[in-house]
């Protein structure tokens, strides 16, 4: 019979909900960070030049300021997770020719990152 190996092994998150932006845009640089080192994740982050980077970053800081809190040994951790759901999206109307209204999608999303020790 194997042994199963229990690791007890903490985890740190840190959300940003309701952002305005697409979740399409923002899951391009959500997959880019995922499993790198939380410095070199911001250092990666701090040189995107898409708008969602910014967002990303606030997130990863807050989630690595809520390990530092508890003790946690900041050289080893990791982002573990990194995604970003779909929110509620706002309707506006554009005014077309004769009349007529085209629908436009206001998208949000909502971040959400994940850190944990090696």
């Amino acid at each position: 019979m194997a042994k199963q190996a229990t690791e007890d092994r903490k985890e740190w998150r840190a959300s940003h909900r309701f952002a305005r932006i697409s979740q399409f845009k923002a899951r391009l640089v959500a997959d880019m960070i995922r499993g790198m080192d939380c410095n070199e994740a911001l250092d990666m982050l701090r040189f995107q030049h898409q708008r969602s980077a910014m967002f990303l970053s606030a997130v990863l800081k807050s989630a690595m300021v809520n390990a530092d809190e508890q003790e946690a040994d900041m050289k080893r951790l990791y982002v573990s997770e990194s995604r970003v759901d779909g929110g509620p999206y706002f309707r506006r109307y554009r005014p077309k020719d004769r009349g007529r209204a085209h629908p436009i999608a206001k998208r949000t999303c909502h971040m959400i990152v994940k850190v944990a020790e090696r």
